[in-house]
């Protein structure tokens, strides 16, 4: 079966083609402005955009970094938190606060023409840490997943993809995919 992942993002790519090992991946990048909403409707709205404009079946995802002490922020501005403050600027978000539990969660959205997009959800329960590792994909040098040593920038790819909030959205979505429902 031949799957249209909408994303710019060559490492989301890679990623989501690893684990969707046995379906065909056609990449198409979109400029889909995103709403400002929580992170379910905003992936909602995503995949319904996503879909319109291709007329296909297609998936997008969209990633959010949760920290507890700020009930939920930066969630799915994390991007835009990101390319404000920097690694050590969001990390400094959480100076004043002793709880630095933070919650990395992948929203899938998979929508065909004329019906109503699923949703698909994973999430990996961590710690905001200085960053550590090498900076190649966004957040990761600031991330330690709960019981490990290392943040997912200091994994290896096949270490962070074996429990990554993104495999998790993505094995759902591959099970509902393998439903036919």
């Amino acid at each position: 079966m031949k799957l249209i992942f909408v994303t710019g993002n060559n490492k989301k790519l890679e990623e989501a083609r690893k684990i969707l090992s046995g379906f065909e991946i056609e990449n198409t990048k979109l400029d889909i402005p995103e709403i400002q909403e929580e992170i379910h409707e905003v992936i909602k709205d995503k995949a319904k955009k996503a879909t319109a404009l291709m007329n296909k079946p297609c998936f997008v995802e969209d990633t959010s970094l949760c920290f507890n002490a700020l009930k939920g922020l930066p969630g799915q501005y994390i991007k835009e938190f990101l390319d404000k403050l920097g690694l050590k600027g969001v990390c400094n978000l959480l100076a004043t606060y002793d709880d630095k539990s933070a919650e990395a969660v992948c929203m899938v959205g998979y929508c065909e023409p004329g019906k109503e997009p699923v949703i698909l959800e994973g999430k990996v329960k961590g710690a905001i840490v200085e960053p550590r590792g090498k900076i190649e994909f966004g957040w990761d040098p600031i991330f330690q997943p709960e019981g490990y040593e290392k943040t997912f920038a200091e994994m290896t790819q096949e270490e962070k993809n074996a429990i990554s909030h993104r495999k998790k959205a993505l094995i759902k979505f591959k099970e509902f995919l393998d439903k036919g429902e």
